[in-house]
């Protein structure tokens, strides 16, 4: 009890200095349980928890990993699908021959312990890159970028790993046969996670909603039954149920569970035809259930008593399965049932897999967790906050238990290998794979390229997984193979932690990779407009938008879309409106828009507050020293006149993009202050004008004698590139 109170205790204050210090949790956490651990306090050991070590490592990291998966929506991995595929296909090969390379040149290790280390140190995963994205406020696509490569890189380095143990250390079987083992697992977890899908959406499906997207309900009827039958078919094969017989019992199992499914998901295609589509299914999972019973009472049951359960079984089935379309069971949108089956399903898809083969539960969290985060489902907010809250507390454990696992002596034996292996790992084949992953990819930047490079820490499944592979290792005789597995792997994931994690923020700060944001309320027409261009210019644009349709026009405009009220405080906070430096209140209600500039102003202290007026009269209600009016009316009468009268320049800035453009920036050089605009020809980019200097009433456009003061707003035009350059030399300071 001591023990689980103080790493509770620890795991909370831990997340408060944090976020205090604006510093990855993962690195408090894993300092905590290297101070708890046997090389600190000796209050965790590997013999603290026992056995059970490895089921609360397993449940929490399903935990973690059905939350970061939950979050993971289409929408968002398309930000940046191309890298997303590269960094989970060519990136993780990469890694996996590179690591395990550079394990087999500096160890001198077998090739087998230089694979599974290579196949280990491929994940990164949400265990370490959530709580960095936490504090790190990068662009949506490199988010998607980093957190598929975790979700995914987990599940295959945790399965990849344990096949290459199992057939080529302990079998020896040989290539052909550890891919085979590799797909078996993997199907395995994705048809777990797929079944815990249908059956958690069934559950959440609201009482007064009787007819779903049957688009959606076939797929998961479809999903469980394969599913379903897959995993009973292969317990079946593993028990060495004779063929055919196990190949009926999959079936038999698959009929069953489909027609149970169905009924969950009250499947109908119209009252008329209600009562015969759940006779049909009932017929079916009776049949299933009378197959399934009869198989499995061979040589158990004789005489009569056989076939009578078999029919009682089928005809109970049956029974069931017509009641369930006659009748709503789910628990609809209780708050209380939403939280309750978020854990159901990360817990519930990993356990249902691990019992058919190890390790493949991250598959079936990782699977359940997308699928079902990417389904309409009510209390889904609810369900994503509860999950957060739930991954906060399970870090704790996982990375407690993690410095309970750390062998430093095993790493003290590697000295200078293990040095250069951590050294290649972070300045050689993470740069590698990331210049695969965003080459010819125009989003990335190069400071994202960069940080996409410098972030790539290790988690928790390689520690564990390393962990419990030494032990078997010892135990048969291979002490010298443990101790390298060991080594190696904690001596990569210290390294990654302490440096890639620990100076994330620090990392993004110095490369410009965390930009301010701009909150714009309203994803319309004039929001969407504005959004473009500022985008364009290189803003982080956030539009907050409550109208459903608006918000999936404004996605497929490429934009990051918060879906709310933005006239509540915890939808602009979501938003990020506490690292904003701009917000801008667009939408077509004054009201909305009054509400939304005086909550910026007064309860999140924004600097440049913006505000569209669409009602000429209300413009004085608007008018503050905070906000910045924009009458509707006048800013189309201003761009009509400018189209009469100066055309070419009228379009020449509308028309702002990457060839050409106008920033306004203040002085913050130095080195700049006090010298003329002569003086300063050399320092302003070639293709770019100083335009005006000063703001309001007091700008002019300044003479070449005129001498430049610190804090003076100077406004440039010119090229683009050039334009950006010379914001950078005269505002190199925030």
């Amino acid at each position: 009890m001591p023990v689980v109170a103080a790493i509770l205790i620890l795991g909370i204050g831990v997340q408060l200095i944090a976020r205090r210090l604006r510093v990855p949790s993962v690195v408090f956490y894993l300092a905590a349980g290297v101070l708890l651990g046997p090389e600190g306090l000796g209050l965790v050991t590997l013999e603290t928890f026992g056995d059970g070590l490895e089921v609360v490592v397993g449940l929490a990291v399903a935990i973690i990993v059905f939350d970061g998966a939950f979050a993971l929506q289409f929408d968002r991995v398309r930000e940046a699908s191309r890298t997303s595929l590269r960094l989970v296909t060519v990136g993780a090969v990469v890694m996996f021959l590179g690591t395990a390379l550079a394990v087999r040149l500096l160890t001198g290790a077998a090739w087998e312990i230089a694979l599974l280390v290579g196949a280990l140190l491929v994940a990164t995963g949400p265990t370490v890159i959530t709580p960095i994205l936490e504090v790190v406020r990068v662009r949506e696509h490199v988010a998607a970028a980093l957190e598929t490569e975790g979700i995914v890189n987990d599940v295959t380095a945790a399965i990849g790993a344990v096949v290459i143990f199992e057939t080529l250390l302990l079998d020896d079987l040989g290539l052909p046969a550890t891919l085979l083992t590799f797909l078996e697992r993997l199907g395995i977890g994705v048809a777990a996670g797929l079944i815990a899908t249908a059956v958690i959406y069934a559950l959440l499906e609201a009482d007064d909603e009787p007819s779903p997207d049957q688009g959606v309900v076939i797929w998961l009827i479809a999903a469980s039954g394969v599913g379903s039958a897959s995993l009973a078919g292969i317990l079946a094969f593993e028990a060495r149920v004779g063929t055919p017989d196990w190949f009926l019992l999959g079936l038999a199992t698959g009929a069953v569970v489909t027609a149970v499914t169905a009924g969950l998901l009250r499947y109908d295609i119209g009252p008329e035809q209600d009562g015969r589509v759940g006779l049909a299914f009932g017929l079916v999972g009776g049949a299933g259930a009378v197959v399934l019973v009869w198989s499995l009472v061979t040589g158990t049951l004789a005489g009569p008593a056989r076939p009578g359960l078999s029919l009682v079984a089928g005809a109970i089935v049956a029974w069931v399965v017509f009641g369930l379309f006659r009748s709503d069971v789910a628990p609809g949108t209780e708050p209380q049932a939403a939280r309750f089956l978020t854990i159901v399903a990360a817990i519930g898809s990993f356990a249902l897999a691990e019992t058919v083969a190890a390790e493949a539960g991250i598959a079936a969290a990782a699977t359940a967790g997308i699928a079902l985060g990417n389904l309409d489902l009510p209390q889904r907010e609810l369900m994503e906050e509860f999950g957060r809250d739930a991954t906060l507390l399970v870090l704790a454990f996982v990375f407690v238990s993690l410095a309970a696992l750390i062998d430093f002596d095993a790493i003290a034996d590697l000295g200078v290998a293990g040095v250069a292996l951590a050294a290649t790992v972070i300045l050689v084949l993470r740069p590698i794979v990331a210049l695969v992953a965003t080459a010819g990819v125009d989003r990335f930047t190069r400071p994202e390229r960069l940080f996409l490079a410098a972030v790539g820490p290790r988690g928790i499944i390689p520690a564990s997984v390393a962990t419990l592979f030494a032990i078997e290792l010892a135990t048969a005789g291979s002490q010298q193979a443990a101790q390298v597995l060991l080594g190696t792997v904690f001596v990569v994931i210290l390294a990654t932690v302490a440096i890639e994690a620990g100076l994330a923020r620090q990392i993004g700060d110095l490369l410009g990779v965390t930009p301010m944001r701009t909150i714009l309320v309203g994803g319309g027409r004039v929001g969407r407009a504005l959004a473009t261009r500022l985008d364009r210019r290189g803003e982080f644009v956030v539009i907050v938008e409550n109208d459903e349709t608006a918000a999936i026009r404004a996605r497929e405009a490429g934009f990051t879309v918060h879906e709310g009220d933005g006239t509540e405080s915890d939808i602009l906070r979501a938003a990020g409106i506490e690292d904003a430096k701009i917000v801008v209140a667009a939408t077509g209600d004054d009201d909305v828009n009054a509400l939304v500039t005086q909550l910026a102003a007064t309860k999140f202290d924004v600097g440049d507050i913006y505000a569209r007026v669409n009602r000429p009269e209300n413009v004085d209600a608007f008018d503050s020293e905070r906000v910045t009016a924009i009458d509707s009316s006048m800013a189309a009468a201003y761009a009509i006149d400018n189209e009469i009268e100066r055309p070419e320049l009228a379009h020449w800035m509308t028309d702002i993009g990457d060839s050409h453009d106008i920033q306004q920036v203040e002085v913050t050089a130095d080195e700049l202050v006090g010298r003329s605009i002569r003086e300063l020809n050399d320092v302003i980019p070639g293709g770019c004008l100083v335009a005006e200097v000063g703001r309001g009433e007091d700008a002019r456009v300044p003479g070449p004698d005129y001498r430049i003061e610190a804090g003076e707003v100077i406004t440039f035009l010119g090229s683009g590139e050039a334009v950006s350059e010379a914001v950078r030399r005269f505002h190199p300071h925030d």
